[in-house]
């Protein structure tokens, strides 16, 4: 079986109406290498850093589940010398940002990618810049490239230092596609317009919920239980809403939550639906995750 070229995954999403909320990979650490391109299906594997560079950063990154990124930025040359890079780790309370500019592909090797999975810093410099990043991966799925491109150049005109351009993060069918580290906040559904509303939004401490995919330190349906809750109580300022534990009994996930002096419990059931096209590039269909808001219900105070 073959991928239909003129599938597009993004257009089939919007048709079948899938909610964005709980969507973010789950993901607590990145490692953000610039890189001009181009970028292949797979983005490190087939850039053009040296094998054995690919070969050991790969194989790092795998063992300590960080997720590696290539990042540019929009329509502006590299730096004739040495390359940025950026290590994030995205919480709830204890996100944080470093960076440097190496000298060399073989320096990415001296990273203690393993400090990184872990919550320590890898050997970078605290920065507080916060980075949005849009992805633009148009070898990785058609629509990255076609939703993302506009996307990524309203944000450069209207926030040059803020924006890069991003590989692959998951949830092609979210197009147009971003991520805002060090929270780790993944928006999808971007228009050129939204997004830099958005942006101007999580600059400024808010949540754009109404592109708001989830924060990607959080199980899947626990990222759709904190949107609700933020949707219930009409809030959007980023620390508002507090996730304090979450359980799962089946299909559903109960969470525990702190909004100013009381306490919530939302429920979520996740299922799978039907067989659908996930990406453009699919080759067979996978069932449709779901998540469903069960209750929402304030529990007390304290």
């Amino acid at each position: 079986m073959t991928a239909d070229a003129s599938f597009r995954c993004s257009a089939a999403g919007l048709e079948r109406a899938d909610s964005i909320a709980g969507s973010a990979s789950t993901v607590r650490s990145f490692l953000l290498i610039e890189n001009p391109g181009p970028w292949g299906v797979d983005a490190v594997r087939d850039s053009r850093l040296p094998a054995p560079v690919k070969a050991g950063v790969r194989a790092a990154a795998a063992r300590a589940k960080v997720r590696p990124l290539l990042v540019r930025r929009y329509h502006r040359r590299a730096p004739r010398t040495g390359f940025r890079v950026y290590a994030a780790r995205a919480g709830l309370g204890d996100s944080w940002l470093q960076t440097a500019v190496l000298d060399a592909p073989e320096d990415l090797l001296d990273l203690d990618l393993e400090a990184l999975g872990a919550g320590r810093s890898p050997g970078l410099v605290p920065t507080e810049e916060t980075l949005v990043l849009v992805c633009t991966h148009g070898k990785h799925d058609a629509c990255c490239a076609e939703k993302g491109r506009p996307v990524a150049a309203a944000l450069a005109e209207a926030y040059p230092e803020e924006t890069w351009e991003v590989s692959h993060i998951g949830g092609d069918r979210f197009a147009g596609n971003a991520l805002v580290l060090p929270y780790g906040l993944y928006l999808g559904r971007l228009e050129p317009d939204s997004a830099v509303a958005a942006a101007a939004d999580v600059l400024g401490g808010r949540l754009p919920l109404d592109v708001l995919r989830g924060r990607s330190c959080l199980p899947m349906a626990v990222q759709a239980a904190e949107i609700a809750l933020f949707r219930h109580l009409g809030e959007t300022a980023m620390a508002a809403v507090r996730v304090l534990a979450h359980r799962r009994d089946g299909e559903v996930t109960t969470v525990d939550l702190a909004a100013a002096a009381d306490r919530w419990t939302v429920s979520v059931r996740t299922t799978l639906g039907d067989d659908v096209l996930l990406t453009c590039r699919a080759l067979r269909p996978n069932p449709l995750p779901h998540h469903e808001v069960v209750t929402v219900e304030r529990v007390g105070a304290g």
